[in-house]
């Protein structure tokens, strides 16, 4: 079974050292990174790096502001040169019905231009987007109606905002093609895969099913985050 992992995760050494995390990585077995930032490297590196250590780049965590129209040829162009098809917008506060309206609009401008580039644009969760705002918007319900952009499902977010990860990706199962695996305790406490509460084991059954990407997701840094990332897919490994 061929996991990715979001780079978040060792955001401790790409910050300094993009190809050394991304070498550390492809040894211990993850077969996909999904980046948070390139840290100013340009593109012809990482797509060298991404070839050499045999990853694949499944996906980037983007935010608006590099897809705003001044520089979204500059960002669609990056994304070409190192192979990646996804990008996917990492979090937004959508606290009102403004905020929410404006995403939406939004979106619905970003997603066809990107398609027509061979890029399917997407939306990462966290807890709050199951929750009604100060509006009393729930925005995920928003965004499922009003969009028709892809689902990055963040599992333990899920979990965290009190809802059944697997039931949502049942439901939702049209819209997601990625998802992140990852565990915690409740709220705002992550934890290694099999160390905390999330249901892990249904989720990845159910992605197996249904042909769900799983990108591994361990924020901690415990103690550091390759250590993390480690625990992560040895826990993942002894369940083959």
């Amino acid at each position: 079974m061929d996991y990715g992992l979001q780079l978040f995760s060792v955001r401790d050494v790409t910050k300094d050292d993009m190809e050394g995390a991304l070498r550390e990585v492809a040894a211990m077995g993850y077969a996909a990174v999904e980046f948070a930032g390139f840290m100013d490297n340009p593109a012809e590196k990482v797509k060298g790096w991404l070839e050499q250590y045999g990853l694949r780049a499944s996906g980037t965590h983007t935010g608006l502001a590099a897809l705003a129209d001044d520089v979204l040829e500059e960002t669609i162009a990056y994304h070409k040169a190192i192979g990646c098809e996804n990008i996917i917008i990492p979090f937004e506060k959508l606290e009102s019905r403004a905020a929410v309206d404006a995403f939406i609009d939004r979106v619905n401008v970003l997603a066809p231009r990107l398609r027509e580039a061979g890029i399917r644009l997407h939306y990462h969760n966290h807890d709050h987007e199951f929750k009604p705002n100060e509006d009393g918007v729930i925005p995920e319900e928003e965004i499922l109606a009003r969009t028709g952009i892809g689902l990055e499902v963040d599992t333990y977010w899920v979990f965290a905002a009190g809802k059944d990860p697997v039931a949502f990706l049942q439901e939702h199962k049209d819209r997601i093609s990625v998802i992140h695996l990852k565990d915690g305790i409740g709220g705002h406490e992550g934890r290694s895969l099999g160390l905390g509460k999330a249901p892990v084991l249904q989720v990845r059954q159910a992605a197996m099913e249904m042909g769900m990407e799983m990108v591994v997701e361990s924020e901690g840094l415990e103690p550091t985050g390759l250590e993390e990332v480690k625990r992560c897919i040895d826990f993942l490994k002894g369940l083959e």
